[in-house]
């Protein structure tokens, strides 16, 4: 059964389940679903980190546009005429605080979304681990061991 589901549980007994065949020491089987968990878990969190990253290039950029709105509302007061100067100081500060407002709109709920995910993935990784460990107890504990079948 274990080998013909795609869920990362299996996956892991089907590892101890395959060296408990060939081996009754509970190391050895214990070892074997360690590398299962090994192989499962990095699919669990191999895209998490992405949102994170996104969300700091969100408000880098946010950033980045303050800067350049603000270097280009400066150099454009520096040649305009003294009556030009006040709107057009004020429209470039409203485009660089508005790129900086979007960054943030987007950093803001990447940065969430990853915190949740993150909680999962962990939450996830704590439970393979534990059925892991319960099984792995079940397996060794059992009077009936290998491919013998009571009842």
């Amino acid at each position: 059964m274990t080998e013909k589901s795609r869920s990362a549980i299996s996956h892991i007994f089907s590892y101890g389940l395959s060296r408990a065949r060939t081996s009754r020491r509970r190391d050895d089987v214990e070892i074997a679903m360690e590398e299962g968990l090994m192989e499962t878990v990095p699919n669990l969190e191999k895209r998490t980190g992405y949102l994170a990253t996104f969300a700091n290039i969100a408000t880098l950029l946010g950033l980045l546009g303050t800067i350049i709105g603000l270097i280009k509302a400066f150099t454009a007061v520096a040649a305009a005429n003294p009556s030009e100067k006040a709107d057009m100081l004020s429209a470039s500060i409203s485009v660089a605080m508005n790129t900086t407002a979007f960054g943030l709109m987007v950093a803001i709920p990447l940065l969430l979304i990853y915190a949740v995910l993150q909680t999962k993935t962990t939450q996830m990784v704590d439970s393979l681990e534990m059925a892991s460990v319960k099984f792995l107890n079940s397996l060794t504990d059992s009077p009936v061991s290998g491919g013998a079948n009571a009842g």
